[in-house]
């Protein structure tokens, strides 16, 4: 585990927020409510448009031409890559419409297991085209050694 990687971020990667995404999301994970499917249920609770489900911009990062070239370009090979944990801290809303702004940053590494099991550790920040940081987002993957 080379520690001089800590502090690398990914490249800044802007994506629109479609409304059919958020939709397709929303189904995608089982969501019931309303407020993600309907602008006037949305907008009947407050909102200006439909608002993004729980977890949604974690999907943003893949919106990448290569969404893990920032991973290989770490030197980890994909094929031994597991998802460990991912965690939000939700800010400010994101809704149907917004452009959001979302890079990650190398945070900490360690090895379990007698260095069998490498943990890379990355936070993430989602910006809205009001350059207002809208989710920071927490990301663990574990990487298999041979």
């Amino acid at each position: 585990m080379d520690q001089n990687l800590l502090g690398t971020s990914s490249e800044p990667v802007t994506v629109p927020v479609e409304a059919g995404q958020l939709k397709f999301f929303a189904k995608a994970t089982g969501e019931t409510n309303p407020v993600y499917f309907d602008d006037d249920a949305a907008m009947a609770a407050g909102h200006p448009a439909l608002p993004a489900p729980p977890t949604f911009c974690f999907t943003l990062n893949l919106a990448r031409k290569d969404p893990f070239a920032f991973y290989t370009g770490l030197g980890l090979d994909l094929g031994r890559i597991l998802h460990a944990e991912e965690e939000f801290e939700y800010v400010a809303p994101v809704y149907a419409g917004d452009t959001i702004t979302i890079f990650e940053t190398l945070v900490d590494m360690f090895a379990k297991k007698g260095g069998a099991l490498e943990f890379y550790v990355f936070e993430g920040i989602a910006i809205n085209q009001r350059d207002e940081i809208v989710v920071k987002l927490k990301n663990t993957i574990v990487h298999r050694n041979g």
